[in-house]
């Protein structure tokens, strides 16, 4: 066995699913009742694979990225399987929960000032983060400290300093040292490079790549950003309005989009060496809770016709490779 930055590394492992999320639904009560925020969902991620999570606000992508720790409130009622490496977390306890999280499955979160404590040195948290999940002493868990902020790029020296002392960059790379401490084989980063300024985001989209080759860590990788996930991911999964709208190869997703609202966002895209003129924009805005009869992008869909509005597509292989729920496969004549 090999290691990188201290960390012990398995030999090459075949890349068969680590997860599979198969037909899960979503609801959270309200004080107007039950409401749906992800509708029959069903995906796999490889090991060592990151796949990429699209979509606008509220169609239900961070809903899906939180039901695979369980970080949902009790109000919320999940429906469907999760399972990594078989064990289904739909059906785990507490317990078990806190067993399995973060040693298992950890997290990266949108905000890293929001997630740091301002008044715990940055060694402290992650040590705290550490003993919180593993029966461990304070030497072997500094020990491990210091190895995953070497891993982030980050001096153990700067374990002393507090948020504050980090520029935004070296504060989401402290987040993911955290992240990584009790080496985990699936990491959620829910929109980890929104608050970066674009330099900072190559550095962080770069580390996350090399952790992924040399660590063997899967990722589902969380963002409404297009640029972001053509450089990262091996596989896109398009949700909309709570399911998945098209899913399969980067490149293939990307350069050629086989449903109308994946074309959209694609065409949304501001392009460095392309005309200077508008941005194109999609007409309209996603529902929520209260979905149309139909498909549910029929009514900012150009191409919608008469099916569209009266039946709900299911997912199949488009000519492209990938999987789209949309009419036009089979009806190619009506774009």
């Amino acid at each position: 066995m090999s290691t990188i930055a201290g960390i012990l590394l398995e030999p090459s492992v075949a890349r068969a699913p680590l997860l599979e999320v198969k037909n899960l639904s979503v609801s959270y009560k309200t004080g107007v009742g039950r409401v749906k925020a992800v509708d029959n969902v069903s995906f796999t991620i490889n090991r060592g694979e990151i796949l990429g999570l699209v979509g606008e606000s509220a169609c239900g992508k961070t809903t899906t990225a939180l039901s695979v720790m369980r970080l949902h409130g009790k109000s919320t009622i999940i429906e469907g399987n999760i399972l990594f490496q078989g064990k289904n977390i739909v059906d785990m306890n507490d317990e078990q929960l806190r067993e399995f999280r973060w040693k298992n499955v950890s997290m990266i979160p949108q905000g890293s000032m929001n997630s740091l404590d301002p008044v715990m040195t940055i060694g402290d948290q992650i040590i705290e983060a550490i003993r919180a999940h593993k029966q461990t002493s304070k030497s072997d868990a500094n020990a491990t400290m210091e190895r995953v902020l070497n891993a982030v790029a980050i001096h153990p020296s700067r374990a002393k300093n507090y948020p504050h002392e980090f520029s935004g960059g070296m504060k989401q790379r402290a987040v993911i040292a955290m992240a990584l401490a009790l080496e985990p084989q699936l990491v959620i980063a829910d929109e980890p490079t929104t608050a970066l300024d674009v330099v900072v985001q190559k550095q962080l989209l770069d580390l996350l790549k090399q952790l992924r080759e040399h660590l063997k860590i899967s990722f589902l990788f969380v963002t409404h950003d297009l640029s972001v996930i053509s450089e990262i991911s091996d596989r896109i999964a398009i949700m909309y309005a709570g399911k998945i709208a098209e899913i399969g190869d980067n490149k293939a997703v990307l350069s050629h989009p086989s449903h109308p609202y994946t074309e959209a966002l694609v065409n949304s895209v501001p392009r460095v060496f392309g005309k200077r003129e508008l941005l194109n924009s999609i007409p309209g805005n996603p529902p929520t809770g209260i979905w149309p009869t139909g498909c549910r992008f029929n009514p900012r869909c150009k191409y919608a016709f008469e099916l569209c509005r009266e039946r709900e597509p299911e997912l199949e292989r488009s000519n492209t490779g990938t999987m789209s729920a949309c009419h036009l496969i089979s009806h190619p004549s009506r774009v």
